[in-house]
């Protein structure tokens, strides 16, 4: 037991250095802003001092633009900023630690329970960003799948003598989900003074979508070379149904592949076992008899 508290303790000092450290990183020099030139885009507001800046400044600048790429994919949902989430990935870890080295105090220093421990830690310090990333690949996903839709609805509005900016605030106005805001983001873009180019290139940016992303750049294309843009929306919508109907005929083939796991682990034994225990049972019972 001496052994363990000293272990407990030695992790815990580990734990509470790691955190001073990150949480007192060496100042980075800070470039000079130019009057009316931004530095960056800015995902969430900074507050200079406070431990999440603290953490984000200590932290690789590839992870922190990779974690701002998502936070903009999700949609920027409250409190999802790269100061919260940097916060989170050093509170959950330390939380994790604690409570397996109360756990292995109760039940003794056992592998499997040191084993479970050290997974459980990781698993809580990658948690924020798994939930981060799948929040942000979900909403591309239904843009992806919305797409088609709205499309044929800009179509049609078109074609009965709506403008295309008219057409497409019809459609996103009166949808409903990621697509929809996105679309009437790039009409608050444009009802601010800003061209349909530059509106639809922040679009571009602000997905991940790869059909939205073509969708982006034809529309400027077509604006850039004056080409009717009804013309582009009803070769893009059908595009986009040819795409939708591929994805779902590629989806039905992986199935067969996809439950061939559990047919087989899951399935098969259960199977196995009501099929074979009679008979088992039944010739136990005979050779118990001779």
């Amino acid at each position: 037991m001496q052994i363990l508290g000293i272990v407990i303790a030695v992790v815990t000092a580990v734990c509470f250095g790691l955190f001073v450290f990150l949480l007192f990183p060496k100042s980075a020099k800070q470039e000079p802003m130019q009057e009316g030139v931004a530095v960056g885009p800015q995902v969430g507001p900074v507050q200079q001092g406070s431990i999440g800046s603290r953490l984000v400044a200590a932290a690789p600048k590839g992870y922190i633009g990779w974690l701002e790429k998502q936070i903009v994919y999700a949609g920027r949902p409250n409190g999802w900023t790269p100061n919260a989430l940097a916060v989170w990935k050093i509170l959950l870890p330390i939380t994790a630690v604690l409570l397996s080295l109360l756990v292995i105090s109760r039940s003794g220093p056992q592998p499997i329970m040191i084993f479970l421990a050290i997974l459980v830690t990781v698993l809580a310090f990658f948690l924020p960003d798994v939930l981060i990333n799948s929040r942000a690949h979900d909403r591309q996903e239904a843009i992806a799948v919305a797409l088609p839709d709205t499309l044929d609805q800009m179509t049609i509005a078109v074609e009965a003598g709506l403008g295309f900016d008219a057409a497409m605030a019809k459609s996103a106005r009166g949808g409903k989900g990621p697509l929809s805001a996105e679309l009437v983001r790039v009409l608050q873009d444009m009802s601010i003074g800003r061209t349909r180019r530059d509106s639809f290139h922040e679009l571009e940016q602000r997905t991940s979508s790869e059909d939205l992303r073509r969708f982006s750049r034809a529309v400027v294309q077509a604006d850039a070379y004056g080409i009717a843009l009804g013309d582009v929306l009803r070769v893009q919508a059908s595009e986009m149904r040819l795409k939708r109907r591929q994805r779902a005929e590629e989806q039905a083939q992986k199935v067969t592949v996809k439950i061939l796991f559990p047919l087989i682990f899951c399935l098969l034994p259960v199977l196995f076992i009501v099929v074979m225990t009679p008979a088992v049972v039944g010739v136990i019972e005979a050779f118990n008899r001779t």
